[in-house]
């Protein structure tokens, strides 16, 4: 029992490391984890951001506004979003991974009990 509740968790460390060491590079990324970190960016950035002003803005401020906000959003938001996105789902996988382990270590468990049970 102990050898496999040692198993179990050596594999879940295996799968956790690797997990959050393959999203360190850029170029060392799945398709799949590259396809969904694209798509999770672009729909956060397609929602639109609203300013809500106490009083109506001059037409010089309002343009300065909508410079920046554009600014923000095109050169400097996707970059943070997409380092946002990676670690968001390697936690993700890390949480699936942990999950499975559980779900083992229960299993095993169930089994331990069961035979106990059977030579009762």
């Amino acid at each position: 029992m102990k050898k496999k509740f040692h198993d179990l968790l050596h594999a879940y460390k295996v799968e956790a490391y690797r997990i959050t060491h393959n999203h360190n590079s850029d170029s060392a990324l799945e398709p799949e984890v590259a396809e969904e970190i694209k798509r999770f960016t672009e729909e956060a950035l397609n929602h639109e951001f609203h300013y809500h002003f106490h009083k109506e803005p001059s037409p010089e401020r309002l343009e300065t506004i909508t410079m920046i906000k554009n600014f923000t959003v095109e050169a400097l938001l996707p970059p943070v979003l997409d380092k946002v996105m990676q670690r968001t789902i390697a936690l993700e996988r890390q949480h699936r991974a942990l999950v499975k382990l559980v779900d083992g270590l229960l299993g095993a468990l169930s089994e331990e009990i069961e035979k106990a049970g059977s030579q009762a």
